[in-house]
């Protein structure tokens, strides 16, 4: 069963998806649930606990059940992702390299692009490489807010 909470956070509504006990989805602007999903705060709850926690400031690492669909080049970008650490950053070419597909930069930013688990999974932590904040499917004024909010200074 499908399950769902809308949250309030600093960067908007946030839509928690769970499937099962694993989370699989952390929108933004809080996307319409399916009408087959089903309104529960309980099956939720960690995740809302430990978003609100990093939004706190209290919280640097998530430990959660994740469950994101998607290939198998979309799981190891987004496994890749999860190594980055609290108030770093990389850029897409930079990630390529870790994954040992130093010439995949464009295809690790659209695996990364299509991170169903917003912040969790921190792609916000990926820039250019020249240090710029490239593309960010919750709006640019997000990545640099949640950057801000890690320590990044001076946030590009």
């Amino acid at each position: 069963m499908i399950t769902y909470l809308t949250i309030d956070s600093p960067i908007g509504a946030l839509t928690l998806v769970a499937d099962d006990g694993a989370l699989t989805g952390v929108g933004m602007d809080a996307p319409v649930p399916d009408r087959t999903w089903r309104l529960d705060r309980t099956a939720v709850a960690a995740a809302a606990e430990q978003l609100d926690a990093y939004f706190d400031g209290d919280l640097r690492q998530f430990d959660l059940t994740l469950r994101p669909a998607g290939t198998s080049f979309q799981q190891a970008v987004w496994g890749e992702l999860g190594r980055i650490p609290f108030g770093e950053v990389v850029a897409y070419g930079e990630l390529a390299r870790r994954m040992g597909r130093p010439g995949a930069s464009r295809a690790v930013g659209a695996a990364n692009g299509r991170n169903p688990l917003a912040v969790v999974v921190p792609c916000h932590r990926v820039i250019g490489a020249d240090g710029s904040l490239t593309g960010y499917g919750g709006g640019i004024w997000r990545k640099r807010w949640l950057l801000a909010h890690e320590g990044v200074r001076p946030c590009p």
